[in-house]
Parts: structure tokens; sequence; C-alpha cells
């Protein structure tokens, strides 16, 4: 029977499936060094098979956000933004061995240039651990195949400067042929910046209050995002103000925006 093999790559810190699993965390890390400097992080890798060895390879590549904030992987060293040239791994644990059960806490570290660019404020890069023994399985449907993983953890730096958190908000727009609230903005700080956004509207002709659904999300300095707010699929006909606050943090302003529409089905 004809064996297919499959590579199966996540990006949180843990993942189980049928006799083979890995868990990699944190699934951020983040480093704080200014130029000419290192800076060392842990991360922990664990084999959570009960049955099978795993031989893993630790490699790098670069991510970015897309305008809907979902990642976008890219080869090492593709990106401006990119540190992934500036990460070692000590006593060459490029490439290890986890028997079941067991565990591994490996140093990353990270050794600043000693020139950087005054246009980029934050670095990032991915760094990857992947299976190399592939392990045989068997679908539902009683095919053969090979199950490899791969997990991913972002590498967040940033130099000593005072940190600039600011979202601000470009647009916001009813679109009727969705029946959705479209609302744009721009991280214009100089640090990762991430949050909740909160949203609700109110019938002018009713009072009648409805809280949307929250928004969690993700920025880099720079990013333009354009984020899409479902409306209740029974909503009245009726004129409506909309209003979204966003809140990225204890230590700052929260970012706020209305909208005044009419909603007809």
């Amino acid at each position: 029977m004809k064996k297919n093999s499959f590579l199966l790559c996540f990006l949180m810190q843990a993942f189980l499936y049928a006799q083979t699993g890995l868990s990699v965390s944190p699934p951020r890390v983040y480093y704080e060094a200014g130029m000419g400097e290192n800076n060392t992080q842990k991360i922990t890798v664990t084999n959570v098979s009960t049955s099978n060895s795993l031989d893993l390879a630790i490699s790098m590549g670069d991510w970015e956000y897309d305008v809907k904030g979902n990642n976008v992987m890219f080869p090492a060293d593709s990106l401006a933004t990119s540190c992934a040239s500036w990460v070692s791994i000590p006593n060459d644990e490029n490439y290890f061995s986890l028997q079941p059960g067991e565990t591994k806490h490996i140093e990353v570290i990270l050794t600043i240039p000693t020139k950087l660019s005054n246009n980029v404020p934050v670095h990032t890069a991915m760094l990857y651990v992947t299976q190399m023994n592939p392990i045989d399985d068997v679908t539902k449907a009683g095919a053969n195949m090979q199950i490899s993983i791969r997990s991913g953890i972002k590498l967040f730096h940033r130099t000593t400067i005072e940190k600039i958190k600011k979202i601000e908000v470009q647009n916001m727009i009813f679109d009727k042929d969705t029946h959705h609230i479209d609302i744009h903005f721009e991280n214009q700080g100089n640090i990762w910046t991430d949050g909740v956004m909160y949203s609700e509207i109110l019938n002018t002709e009713t009072g009648k209050k409805t809280t949307l659904d929250d928004l969690v999300f993700y920025t880099m300095p720079g990013n333009y995002r354009e984020s899409r707010i479902a409306l209740p699929q029974d909503l009245e006909n009726g004129t409506y103000v909309a209003t979204v606050i966003m809140d990225y943090g204890k230590d700052t302003s929260i970012e706020m925006a209305e909208l005044t529409f009419t909603y007809e089905d």
C-alpha cells in the first residue's frame, strides 16, 4: 500500500497526534539588549509520546503579519526585521534526541550586532524544532502514512530605548453588502503591541445596546491592519452607533472610535 508523507507544522506550544507528540514552550521569547550585547533565554522541548523516540533539529526562519493579522512565513534572513542570523545554540544542541517522556532545556542566545538601523525598532525570527524521524501510522480509512512534526517559537528583540505604544484608528466603515463593520488601524509605536478590541452597537431608535464579540489583535511597529467585526444575524433594521474600544495594555491609553450607520436587511 502506498505511503504518504506528511509534515505537520504547528506554531503553538503543544501538539499531540496518534503515537507521536512534541511540546515546545514558551510560544514566544522576548529579548531586550543593546548593540553589541547578547541575551540568553531558555526553551523547553518535551517528547510527549509514550512509545517513540524523537530525533530533532533546530532551524531558523522569518515571519511577519499580513494586513489581516495572519502569520506569513519566510526563509531565514529574508526580511529587514530579521534577527535569525543572530541566534546561536550552545553545546552543538542543534540536533538531539529525546526518549519517550524526556524533556530538554535549551539555551537560545541572541547576539546583537554592533550597528543597527534606526529605521527598524524591533527584530523578529522563528525558531523551529523539527522531527527528523517520521513515525509510521494509519489513517481512519486504513491508509499508511508517515507523520513528522514541526513546532515553532517566535523570537522578539528590542533595544533598551524607551517603549512607545501607540495604536491609531485610521478608518471605520459599515459594509452594507456583508453586514460587517471594518476597522482599519495602525501601530505607530516602536514596540510590538497586542490587545483586545471591544465593541458594541446602540440602536438610536430603541436604545437597545448589543455587545459584539471581542477581537484579539497582534501588531508590530508600522503594521497597518484591517479587521472585520461581525454584526448579529438577527439585527433589527434601524440607525446604529457602533463604538469600538482598543485596549492594549495598562501602561497605555485606550483607543476609541465611533461610527453611525443605517442597517437594512
